[in-house]
């Protein structure tokens, strides 16, 4: 086979902005094939003739990681916003070459000697924390990658790594086929009774894509899917309880039995992660988990979950009970709960969700995120859209100067629900990242550039995206996670932005930015009508208010139920015991949950975050993390949120610690760097409106 030169695979140019306008299926098996060869005589060479330096090692390593993980990121990411049959072919024939290279990288004992090597030689006191930081990480990883297996152990776990590759892509394709896979036709007035006009046309406009090419709001027909900006107002404001009861269902149910069955992927999944903890030494794959957070222990997190576990506990039967009384029935089921929890709000507040929605287009909201970022971190962002080739042609790029003007970062947006070709959330992800380097002969700043991905209701005809605020909160977060990647004053690649950050203080940032929503400056800087110009009349803005932590107790909750399930799945089940992981849900559903799940509720099978995302023994990372973002708001909220003086200072040294630092230091560290003493509880459960019932 002769070998493709970067002008005939676009997959092999290893650096720079990806030319998305190139890349085409075809070229992912023999691109990633050919790069695969390569870097395995590269880290042959790099094995055969290591120096323990850091030119020497870390150098030269990272230049073989970057590499690999510029081509794969760019066919993780199309995995992610263009998924196609021809794309998960492709992906799922490389995938297992992929992962024996990234083994075969963990596992290489002369690294893992040489970084010993400079932890233990004279040369460790002339590091700068940063390098020693990337130093012990790299250790650790080598660790955690079985480079201490030997034989048949060591082959076990390869082939592990390799299996739980392979589920991990099948549970992502079997969620998002079977979200794909329900869809429910409405053609007569009495099944849209109650929707609001901006999810009759978005049904309407889904039911042109599936061939119905007379569908309008007004006439339908018009149809429903599982994909959120669809399934959320639809059990919102559906006065059609059988039709609420079938969607709910569908939902609760998807991935769980036929073609794409989630539920035998699950068992094997926890299989193989115990199977690999005891390999590696461990218990439980839990213990594995939090070797790199954080938190120091289960139990640790365990005492903050039940301090918020207990508070909200109390709250959410409150919740419950406010319903039944308002709705005038003990009859509340799991699909009644949304709906007339909206009805209560709009008559407790006087205002419904839709009706804000004119209130925020979205290219005006972007604009009053950009002023924030201006006003809070001194940074100017403007469009920068034709200067990088684009997946799909509403995605937008745009560019980050600092005070002087100089162009730190860039970053795409791709903000709309697809629902036939991406996957359902919304995340930040890496596409360049900062460093220092060679580049002919001279050293320079390599800059850093972020995805940020929504899946937010789309434009509809005429009109704009016109976004709820749950959207614009979405938005806020995700452009948290792309602040921490992109305003990194860190140059070594392996600690830069998001790199070696404990994964429980990730979510630190894009935490924080969700509190700007309630401030009144920014929100009414970005709040005015599509039509009209009109800002967000004041009583709204009360109302929001007042309206901020109504069910706050119910999503508390919630929030702690996936993370304490998510903890025993990993720390305390035995596969081969006589429980299934549903009947741990279900254990674990009694004092974490009011309405106990419904038999057929199968919620693990769509559980992404755990099972096919980073976040297995590590969802309560959310919640931690709360702990820090909403105590680091609490900072600004202590000098005045109208003091712009003040706002601008604070916010100064929220952008040299927090942003600026990185993976350099320990997150406890940054923290205290920043708010000058350890993280409390205090602020959360007063933002969250739980301070009193504590």
């Amino acid at each position: 086979m002769t070998s493709a030169t970067a002008t005939e695979n676009p997959l092999l140019i290893g650096q720079g902005l990806p030319p998305f306008d190139k890349i085409k299926p075809e070229h992912i098996v023999p691109g990633i094939t050919q790069l695969i060869g390569e870097l395995d005589t590269e880290l042959s060479n790099l094995e055969a003739n290591l120096t323990p330096t850091w030119e020497g090692l870390v150098e030269p390593l990272t230049r073989i990681g970057e590499r690999i993980s510029w081509s794969w990121g760019i066919v993780g990411h199309l995995m992610g916003v263009k998924n196609s049959p021809e794309l998960r072919e492709a992906y799922q024939t490389v995938q297992p070459q992929v992962i024996q290279f990234f083994n075969k990288l963990g596992q290489s004992k002369p690294i893992y000697q040489a970084f010993k090597a400079i932890q233990d030689g004279n040369l460790w006191e002339t590091l700068e924390p940063a390098q020693k930081r990337i130093v012990e990480s790299a250790i650790k990883d080598a660790e955690l990658s079985g480079v201490g297996l030997e034989g048949e152990q060591r082959e076990r776990f390869n082939e592990i790594q390799l299996e739980l590759g392979e589920l991990s892509t099948k549970f992502s394709n079997n969620v998002l086929d079977a979200t794909k896979a329900f869809k429910l036709k409405l053609t007569t007035p009495e099944e849209i009774d109650g929707l609001p006009s901006s999810l009759l046309s978005l049904a309407a406009q889904t039911a042109r894509a599936e061939g119905e090419e007379n569908a309008t709001e007004q006439a339908g027909p018009w149809i429903i899917t599982l994909d959120l900006p669809s399934y959320g107002p639809f059990l919102k404001y559906s006065t059609n309880r059988d039709l609420r009861e079938k969607v709910y269902k569908a939902s609760i149910s998807k991935a769980s039995g036929g073609e794409w069955d989630n539920n035998p992927l699950i068992k094997r999944i926890l299989e193989l992660r115990t199977e690999q903890a005891k390999l590696l030494g461990y218990n439980t794959y839990a213990e594995i988990s939090l070797s790199n957070k954080m938190a120091s222990s289960v139990e640790e997190i365990e005492t903050l979950l039940e301090e918020l576990r207990s508070v909200s506990y109390q709250a959410a039967k409150q919740d419950l009970e406010a319903i039944k009384v308002f709705a005038q029935t003990d009859e509340i089921k799991h699909w009644d709960v949304s709906f007339w929890a909206e009805k209560l709000r709009e008559a407790k507040f006087n205002f419904t969700a839709e009706e804000l929605r004119p209130y925020f287009p979205f290219p005006q909201v972007l604009e009053g995120l950009f002023q924030l970022a201006k006003r809070i971190f001194g940074v100017t962002i403007t469009a920068a859209d034709g200067q990088a080739p684009i997946w799909q042609e509403d995605v937008k790029y745009f560019q980050i100067a600092d005070e002087q003007g100089n162009t730190i970062a860039y970053f795409y947006l791709d903000a709309y629900s697809r629902p036939a070709e991406k996957r359902g959330g919304a995340w930040m992800d890496v596409c360049i990242g900062r460093a220092k380097i060679q580049q002919d002969g001279k050293v320079i700043t390599r800059l850093p550039v972020a995805y940020l991905t929504c899946n937010q209701t789309p434009p509809v005809d005429d009109k704009p995206s016109l976004m709820t605020f749950d959207e614009v909160n979405t938005l806020f977060h995700e452009f948290g996670h792309g602040l921490q990647h992109m305003l990194t004053e860190v140059d070594y690649a392996g600690a830069a932005g998001i790199n070696n950050v404990e994964w429980d203080a990730v979510e630190l940032p894009s935490q924080f930015m969700e509190n700007w929503c309630y401030d009144r400056n920014t929100l009414m800087g970005m709040a005015k009508h599509y039509q009209t110009g009109e800002p967000l009349p004041e009583h709204y803005y009360q109302k929001l208010l007042a309206a901020r932590n109504f069910m706050s107790g119910s999503a508390m909750l919630r929030q702690v139920h996936f993370s304490l399930l998510d903890l025993e799945l990993h720390y305390r089940y035995q596969p081969d015991g006589d429980q299934t992981p549903q009947q741990v849900r279900d254990r674990i559903a009694q004092n974490t949950t009011i309405l106990p799940p419904l038999p057929e509720d199968a919620f693990l099978c769509s559980f992404g975050h755990i099972f096919a995302g980073g976040y297995a023994a590590g969802y309560y990372s959310y919640k931690w993390a709360e702990v820090l973002s909403a105590d680091a708001f609490a900072a600004f909220e202590e000098v005045g949120l109208e003091d712009e003086a003040a706002i601008a200072s604070t916010g100064q040294r929220f952008r040299e610690t927090v942003l600026a630092l990185g993976g350099s230091l320990h997150p406890m560290e940054v923290f205290k760097a920043f708010r000058g003493r350890e993280p409390e509880t205090e602020a959360l459960l007063r933002h969250s409106g739980l301070l009193q019932a504590a």
